[in-house]
Parts: structure tokens; sequence; C-alpha cells
């Protein structure tokens, strides 16, 4: 719904979107941008993203620039960057060669506006090297000096970054932007690819666990998950275990554990897009994997300790929230283990678990 009509701050024809990383930031950021196309129908959009998270938003890289379509459905254009690479090596001649390819390649494109969703100084600076003559960002960025190169900065509203995400939107639209369902690229690689790995399955229903975490205090412990999987299988539900670079031991602990049944599966951003349209249910912390299972309307039992669930929790599906009154928030990506996250028992996961199939079933 799309309701209070306003003035926008700005009148443009094309905005350039800034939200470089991670999985899960980008995902809360695709509803506001799904909304403000709603909203403005003719706007021409293009998007600013690191390379590695590129699928989220366009399945096939020879059609970054290529017109909308299903492999690309919710930013005219895909502008890739390798900031984490370009870092590393800054002195490349290499480097500066693609930086520069890319600088050219997005104001090419002539943005009036970009909006900064994501309040980092490496985000307000690529903003500000668009070109676009209007940059726009929260009033708090996440560090503070990326507001000295914002020409707005707007106080954003609601207690869950998709709400932040949706009040800087609607400066551009004129109106109080509601949340939408963001549309996810289709491609039929990596759909067959998903269709095959349901079949081994015999048609099981999908239970995705994803016990991995940006940071160890995240992460529920890998017996937990396995007594967790043991009581899906007997369920009689297929119970996949995904997994990213550099958590195979982790992902092999809880297939240990679960006696098992519960199988590995590491896959690209597509694939996982593929694979999770089809799950029933998604079990794990706070994670990309996570919200993008949310954003596809998947009910998801969400396991949080050291993070506040009511800033980036499951938003807009069905969903069970379980985090102990011992968590302490705390964002220094520790990998201490979180005491609260810990005692959170496998029983009160598979209750949470039982109660969202059974109102799928209802």
């Amino acid at each position: 719904m799309l309701t209070e009509h306003r003035s926008a701050i700005v009148s443009t024809d094309r905005l350039v979107v800034v939200r470089l990383s991670a999985m899960g930031d980008i995902v809360h950021a695709m509803p506001a941008i799904a909304a403000l196309r709603l909203a403005k129908p003719d706007l021409q959009i293009g998007w600013l993203v690191e390379e590695r998270w590129a699928e989220l938003l366009c399945a096939r890289n020879a059609e970054r620039l290529a017109a909308p379509s299903e492999r690309k459905p919710l930013a005219d254009w895909v502008h890739v960057a390798r900031f984490s690479g370009w870092r590393r090596a800054l002195l490349s001649h290499e480097t500066w060669r693609e930086i520069q390819s890319c600088r050219r390649e997005v104001r090419a494109r002539k943005y009036q506006v970009a909006l900064d969703l994501q309040g980092a100084i490496r985000s307000a600076l690529a903003a500000y090297s668009t070109g676009a003559a209007i940059r726009i960002g929260a009033s708090q960025p996440r560090e503070a000096p990326a507001r000295m190169f914002y020409t707005h900065a707007i106080d954003v509203q609601g207690a869950h970054v998709i709400e932040h995400a949706l009040s800087l939107a609607s400066e551009i639209a004129g109106q109080t932007l509601e949340f939408v369902q963001p549309p996810f690229p289709v491609d039929p690689t990596s759909e067959g690819w998903a269709d095959r790995q349901s079949e081994m399955f015999g048609g099981k229903p999908l239970g995705i666990l994803n016990p991995g975490a940006g940071w160890g205090a995240k992460c529920w412990p890998p017996d937990s998950f396995g007594a967790v999987a043991r009581a899906l299988a007997d369920r009689g539900m297929a119970v996949l275990i995904n997994h990213g670079p550099g958590e195979e031991a982790l992902a092999e602990a809880v297939g240990n554990s679960s006696g098992g049944v519960a199988v590995p599966l590491k896959c690209s951003v597509g694939e996982l897009i593929a694979l999770t349209r089809r799950a029933r249910l998604f079990i794990g912390g706070d994670t990309g994997p996570m919200q993008l299972a949310a954003a596809l309307r998947v009910p998801v039992v969400a396991l949080f300790g050291p993070t506040r669930p009511e800033r980036n929790g499951p938003f807009g599906t069905p969903s069970v929230v379980l985090r102990s009154p011992q968590s302490v928030y705390n964002t220094t990506h520790t990998d201490r283990r979180d005491k609260g996250l810990v005692s959170i028992g496998p029983q009160a996961v598979i209750q949470a678990a039982e109660r969202l199939l059974g109102e799928q079933h209802g």
C-alpha cells in the first residue's frame, strides 16, 4: 500500500542505488526499491553492488546493462564493483583500470540522484563518484563521516532496517512507501539445478539449516542443529545444510551430529535463491541466507544472540524468533560464544518449526 501524498525532496528520472554488500543488507534494501518502482514506474534505476552479490539483482553478468527481464527484475542496470579486491591491491595498475572502467560505466548513465542505503564511508564515496548532483543518505549513518558526502541527510523512521530504507526511498517517491515483496532473478539454469536437487529427495518437503554466520557469536552450536535435523527428518522432511566458503567444517559437524540425515550443500547465490524458493522451512541465525528466505516468504525460525531481531529479524514472512534474555547486544564481531544463544535448546527450535509447519497445513 502507498499512502500519504507529500512533495518529493528531489525530482529525478534516473536514480542509482548504492548498497554494495553484504547479502542480508542488500536483501533488506530491495523492498524499498521495489516499492519505489511501484510508486514511480517511469523512474530508471541503477544499482552499484559488489561483484560477489550481483546475482541477487541479475542472474547473468552479460545482462547487467540489458533491458529488465525475469533474470534482472528490480533494477534497469546493475553495476558491479570489486571494492574488497581493490582495497587489497590499491597500488596495482589493474585495480585502477578496473576502478576507472566502473566509474565510466556508471557515469555514462547520467544519474541525477544517488541513494546511499549503506551509510559507510566507502558507499558514500561511491555515491559521490557516480557524478550524481544529489546524494541522499541517513542523517545518522553507520559511519558518521559518510554524512559529509550527502547533499540531503534524512532522519530515518522505524525500528527495522527495511523500514529505514523505505523511509529514505519515500523522500524520492514523494509519498510514504510501505513494504513490497521484492522480486529476485529467475535463472533457468539455477532453477533446473534446484529441481534436480529436490528430485534427489523424492519430493519430500525441504528444510534448510544455516549454521554459519558473519561471526562466531551469532552461531548456534552444531550439535543443536544436528538434533533439530533429526527431528525434521523424523517428520518426513529432507534436510539440507547451507554453507558458504570457509564453513565446510561447520557444515560437516552439523551433518555428523545429525547422524547423516542432514546433507551439506554449497551453492552459488543464484542457486541458493532457486533452492530457497522450494523450501518449506528455514532455520538459522542473523545471516544473509535467513534474510533471503524471509524475502522469499519462506517460514523462518530465527536464532538471535548478540544482535537485535527488532532491527534485523525476519520481515514479511511467517516466523518465530528465539532470543534468550541472557543475550547482550554486541556488534564487535567477536567469535566468543553468546551464552544466551547457546542456552536455547533444540526442543524450543523443534517446537517453533512444528508450529510453522502446522500453520502451513492449516
